[in-house]
């Protein structure tokens, strides 16, 4: 399961960590500015463990203000991602009260490019394949359907949530 969860958070960042050639057909604004990773909704009824651990992972970290991955997305077509998920650290309590999933210290950092049109995200990674999502903004909150980013051991993926900053 540990290793799943890892799974998660790095097809997470790779997704958000895939350069792009600047474009200038970039006219959605509600993405700009800095998200952070800050839940994973799954369907209860059909969720694998995996994506059950996940989740709580997530929001465990997500409640003691522990940030796993936030990324800025600039104007100018630049997308900065702070990826934790690596680093991530999952033991068992001592006394077998729980899990003990301290938030890491280390992160890893990359600058990169990005569009955004009509609510699809789009990635070329450096050998030029294409990675495109479907984005729904609302407010501060963004939301992707992880099962676009075909993670192994999950059902239905779930959504990512990310809370602009």
């Amino acid at each position: 399961m540990k290793r799943n969860l890892l799974t998660l958070f790095l097809a997470t960042a790779l997704l958000f960590s895939c350069s792009s050639d600047k474009d200038d057909l970039n006219q959605d604004n509600n993405i700009l500015g800095s998200w952070e990773l800050t839940a994973l909704e799954i369907d209860e009824s059909t969720a694998s463990d995996d994506e059950e651990f996940a989740q709580d992972i997530l929001s465990f970290l997500s409640a003691i203000n522990c940030s796993i991955m936030t990324i800025t997305f600039n104007a100018d077509l630049s997308v900065i991602t702070e990826n934790s998920g690596n680093y991530l650290e999952i033991n068992v309590n001592p006394g077998g009260s729980g899990l003990d999933v301290p938030c890491p210290t280390e992160k890893d950092t990359s600058v990169d490019s990005y569009l955004y049109e009509g609510g699809v995200l789009t990635y070329i990674d450096e050998d030029q394949v294409e990675t495109t999502v479907n984005v729904e903004i609302s407010g501060t909150t963004m939301r992707i359907n992880a099962t676009e980013l075909d993670f192994a051991n999950f059902n239905d993926g779930g959504v990512l949530i990310f809370t602009k900053r």
